[in-house]
């Protein structure tokens, strides 16, 4: 009686869920050619096809009727899906221009389709009532779950009415893709968003306690006869650009000052039936693309900097698999790694991508498939060396693959998947690249994702494996790197093997999560990883040969009440242990909170608290050091994200037993002068004497070298460490002029300064132990010199500290006039500059010296690309 009980309780919101009724929605058919895109909604068909108008609120009141009407009614002919809408609205509407996809502070319109009829994927199409198109693909069941660079060709126009606007959108079926049926049956949700009231409308609720997204829409029905039609999209691009250098060495014979280029190529789109896309790209070129924010890295961990090339961009989440590790798009044509040496060298900054091809699409059976495949070319650094000129290689050919499958499984969104990615360089065995570079690396790996409980639970499995060979060098190379670290010293039965030819690891990551309920919702999950864990070649990796786990519970409460609309908070603990079973366990413990007030300005502060354990890294190959004691502190304030004027703060600290500490203040401001123009500045100050030292652990000092002589309890070495005091500050400016929706001139410009210098030195005492020897202590004396190193005395040893004091300057700047002159057919006019400084003295930056960057020496890159469109 009690597990037919059980029983019955389980399976009630299941049946529950499966009796609400579903929304429908009509279209009618229209002649070819029926509907001229206007915005004015003067044709029959808009007067004769039903109108959808049972909408609800999402905000700010859960399930109460609009504050205005609206009106939406859908027709289609042979080529096309029409959405005819009449938004009514009894306050002046907001809507300034902006460039497509920026629509945040202007009322719109969203139509959210699944065309395949999943319930799993979804495509967006919106416009604002200013005319600005907005347009993203979810390619999981999460509204929040976006593909930003989703850009399809399809038209909108609006109209401004005395009682509201009006909005007409043209959906073309070659831009859509769906599984053939009789009957094209659509997953169907409609969005209005009113920023200047905070109110937002839907047609399909999700409500603040339920997940899901594409599982709860409603249908659009009635397309019907629509016979699917070969899809062929040519995109040819030209382009010509020059590189203007500043104060240049007139001796480099590789700089003229003016360094002409110019490029041709193409990308071309092929429909594989109404549901694949083969796209592939000849001699892509993105030299519109914003540059990457300026940095100081002195720590041991790679930046991660995010993709911003479109062909990589779209479609980027069907092709990640299980954690991320796998698959880093931006490895493809990335900075030449091999060395070059002469008096000049002209060496490449990307490595030619000969072409690339993407084949993307979802089957009837309900499988997704996503395949990569690029080649890049070999690469050679230009040298002069006494009048003589050279070339090295420092980039062999490469060819780079990835296939992912994702199979859909049950009516909750669930799935099972796997991966492929494959990396081959063509190098002979004597090639010096060869020695450096591994020759093959694979990863493989099967992962699922399983919802239930009316989608109200998560659980998700990933397993990988990755492998690796090459030149016993290369080999080595890879077992010395700060994510192995085999050679440590103090590592009894380390898998260090400077004969190995090959190195092959696995990880396996799971998660079981509670997604949706009144109050309380919670996750815990692991990650172990084997010490020949390696897909950084394709991927990504901070550390292999750890086990991590992590547990986090919240409560919240999603019904506004006297003081606030929305809050949440809970605790969260992580551990960390090591297959060596020498460097113990580590800990931390967390707390945060999160509130959105009445008017829509919200708040976050988090807490964590860093409990001492050892470190592998910090001695980048020596004994273990000890992780001090430690505390970060994060907080956040920001208005209602709708607002003509929008700003938010943040502020970061961190500290720890030995004395350590940083600061980091920033902001961010936008306002818009003209419905026109839109004006931004977001600086950032950052006050430090620690560094980043522990993945996920507390700051310490900066490790700087090793070197001999050391005593017996250090293994004979010195593992010398620098007490840094660094200054940085960045202000980073953006103007945005649209001159209608489809003509913007974008300006980003950072100017960024920073200082470091080191307040006094020392090396580690004993393996274990947190604390340093103090060089100027215990017997040790360290002077300065006058061409600023530091010369040490430590018994009856004494050896130089170089000078590591820096200030740089730099300043990087992006104008972009883009203007789509026909539908998928875009000029871009870019001028870059890139500017910099610097100096072996480490006196702190000011506010002055971020605005004396705008001074340095740099280069000015002028260049002039369009694209044209065709199709059939």
């Amino acid at each position: 009686m009690r597990s037919l009980l059980v029983s019955m309780l389980v399976l009630v919101p299941l049946w529950a869920h499966a009796q609400l009724p579903t929304k429908q929605a009509r279209a009618v058919r229209v002649d070819d050619g029926g509907v001229r895109i206007d915005g004015s909604l003067d044709e029959a068909v808009w007067r004769r096809a039903p109108a959808v108008t049972d909408f609800v609120q999402a905000e700010p009141d859960e399930g109460a009727p609009p504050t205005d009407r609206m009106e939406v009614r859908f027709a289609y002919d042979n080529g096309a899906l029409y959405v005819g809408a009449r938004m009514f609205s009894a306050a002046p509407v907001q809507a300034p221009l902006s460039r497509r996809d920026d629509g945040g502070q202007a009322e719109s319109i969203q139509i959210e389709l699944d065309t395949y009829f999943d319930r799993r994927t979804a495509y967006m199409f919106g416009v604002t009532a200013a005319g600005v198109r907005l347009d993203h693909y979810h390619p999981r069941d999460s509204e929040g779950n976006r593909d930003l660079e989703y850009d399809p060709v399809w038209q909108a126009r609006t109209v401004r009415t005395a009682d509201g606007w009006t909005a007409e959108l043209w959906l073309p079926f070659s831009q859509l893709r769906f599984n053939e049926r009789a009957e094209r049956v659509f997953g169907l949700n409609i969005k209005r968003d009113i920023p200047a009231t905070n109110e937002e409308v839907y047609w399909a609720l999700v409500r603040r306690t339920e997940s899901g997204w594409a599982s709860r829409f409603g249908e659009l029905r009635g397309i019907e006869g629509v016979e699917p039609r070969g899809r062929l999209e040519v995109l040819p691009y030209v382009a010509a650009s020059s590189r203007l250098t500043g104060d240049r060495d007139h001796d480099n014979p590789f700089d003229d000052g003016k360094n002409l280029g110019g490029r041709l190529g193409a990308d071309v789109k092929v429909g594989l039936g109404p549901n694949l896309t083969l796209d592939v790209a000849f001699n892509p070129d993105f030299g519109q693309i914003d540059a990457d924010p300026a940095e100081v890295n002195l720590t041991v961990f790679e930046t991660i900097f995010s993709e911003r090339r479109p062909f990589f961009l779209e479609g980027n989440d069907v092709l990640t698999a299980g954690t991320g590790n796998y698959y880093y798009s931006r490895r493809i044509g990335a900075r030449p790694s091999g060395a070059a040496s002469g008096d000049f060298v002209d060496r490449p900054e990307t490595a030619t991508i000969l072409g690339a091809a993407k084949l993307t699409g979802r089957l009837a059976s309900g499988t997704s498939i996503g395949l990569l495949g690029a080649v890049t070319d070999q690469e050679f650094a230009r040298t002069s060396t006494d009048g003589v000129l050279g070339s090295t290689m420092v980039a062999p050919r490469s060819g780079w693959g990835v296939a992912r499958v994702i199979q859909e499984v049950g009516d909750q969104g669930s799935t099972v998947g796997g991966h492929l990615t494959m990396l081959h360089r063509g190098m002979a065995p004597g090639d010096p690249l060869a020695a450096v570079l591994s020759r093959n690396a694979i990863t493989a790996g099967a992962d699922t994702r399983i919802r239930f409980l009316d989608q109200g639970y998560e659980a998700s499995f990933n397993v990988g494996i990755t492998h690796i060979d090459g030149e016993p060098d290369a080999i080595t190379g890879f077992q010395r790197r700060n994510s192995h670290l085999f050679q440590r010293i103090d590592w009894e039965d380390s898998p260090f093997d400077p004969d190995r030819r090959a190195l092959d690891g696995a990880q396996v990551t799971g998660r079981i999560s509670k997604l949706s309920g009144r109050h309380w919702i919670w996750n815990a999950s692991f990650m172990i990883e084997s010490p020949e864990f390696e897909p950084s070649d394709f991927g990504r990796l901070n550390f292999a040969g750890d086990y991590t786990w992590r547990a986090q519970l919240t409560y919240r409460e999603t019904v506004p009440g006297r003081w606030f609309r929305a809050y949440s908070f809970g605790p969260n603990l992580t551990h960390y242990s090591y297959f060596d079973r020498t460097l113990g366990n580590r800990y931390n413990v967390g707390a945060n909170a999160n509130v959105t007030f009445l008017n829509f300005w919200s708040t976050s502060v988090s807490a964590t608290r860093y409990l001492r354990g050892l470190d592998a890294q910090l001695t980048r190959g020596g004994p273990v050091m000890g992780v001090p004691l430690g505390w970060g502190v994060n907080w956040s304030l920001r208005n209602r994200a709708g607002s003509q004027t929008r700003f938010s703060t943040r502020a970061r600290y961190q500290s720890n037993e030995l004395g350590d500490y940083t600061w980091r203040i920033g902001a961010g401001l936008s306002v818009r002068p003209s419905p026109s123009l839109e004006l931004s500045v977001e600086p950032d100050y950052r006050s430090e004497r620690g560094t980043r030292a522990t993945f996920s652990g507390p700051i310490n000092r900066q490790y700087l070298t090793t070197l001999a002589g050391g005593r017996p309890g250090t293994f004979g070495r010195r593992y010398v460490f620098g007490f840094p005091d660094r200054t940085t500050l960045a202000m980073q400016f953006r103007v945005s002029y649209t001159f209608k929706p489809d003509m913007t001139l974008d300006v980003y410009a950072e100017p960024f300064a920073a200082s470091g210098r080191y307040l006094r030195y020392g090396e580690t005492h004993l393996p274990g132990e947190r604390d340093l020897r103090i060089y100027g202590e215990q017997g040790s004396t360290i002077v300065r010199q006058e061409d600023g190193t530091y010369s040490v005395t430590d018994g009856g040893d004494t050896f130089v500290l170089p000078n590591r004091d820096f200030n740089i300057r730099s300043f990087r700047s992006n104008v972009v006039l883009r203007w789509e002159w026909r539908p998928g057919s875009t000029l871009f006019v870019v001028w870059q500059q890139n500017r910099d400084s610097f100096e072996s003295q480490g006196s702190h930056v000011g506010f002055g010296d971020l605005f004396e960057s705008l001074s340095a020496i740099g280069d000015n890159i002028l260049a002039v690309k369009t694209t044209i469109w065709t199709s059939r």
